[in-house]
């Protein structure tokens, strides 16, 4: 039960955020808004309304760093990253590469990599955290997915932009 309970907590924390967007922030249908404009060099970039929280890009740092305490049941990237992806056969069908953040505090996606052998041929796809479900049995983590080999080596590439 324990690790049925465990699952559903790292699970819900993946797709969690996606969900817990601010709807009121948002302007209405139809409504105009103010084209973006980049802040001159040097200076940081300004804060978004209804910004609450998340990384930020900027040439300096402006804002006091704040410390939080992380709950036990959360995952870090570190014990996702590298982990085989497993499908309900028990079959590996790719490995987790990284992870996609927006607005720089809501994961929106998981790279994966899949095919190739010994890292010659393999490609990314981007797969939705919430069709990533957690399992933690013998003290490890195993990540798995429904589907088969052929459905990612199908996907959509993902290619990474390394100019950024």
């Amino acid at each position: 039960m324990k690790t049925l309970l465990a699952t559903t907590l790292a699970a819900a924390l993946l797709a969690g955020p996606a969900l817990a967007q601010d709807k009121a922030a948002q302007p209405p249908a139809g409504a105009q808004t103010a084209p973006m404009t980049s802040p001159p060099v040097g200076a940081a970039m300004p804060a978004l309304a209804g910004n609450t929280g998340g990384m930020t890009m900027a040439d300096t740092a402006t804002a006091k760093i704040k410390f939080v305490t992380a709950k036990p049941a959360e995952v870090t990237s570190s014990r996702l990253v590298g982990k085989n992806l497993y499908n309900n056969k028990n079959e590996t069908v790719g490995e987790i590469e990284d992870l996609v953040i927006d607005n720089g505090k809501t994961v929106t996606g998981v790279v994966v990599s899949v095919g190739g052998f010994l890292g010659m041929g393999e490609r990314y796809v981007v797969v939705d955290p919430s069709s990533i479900f957690l399992h933690k049995a013998d003290g490890k983590l195993k990540a798995m997915v429904d589907t088969d080999k052929d459905a990612l080596k199908n996907a959509p590439e993902f290619k990474y932009n390394r100019n950024t």
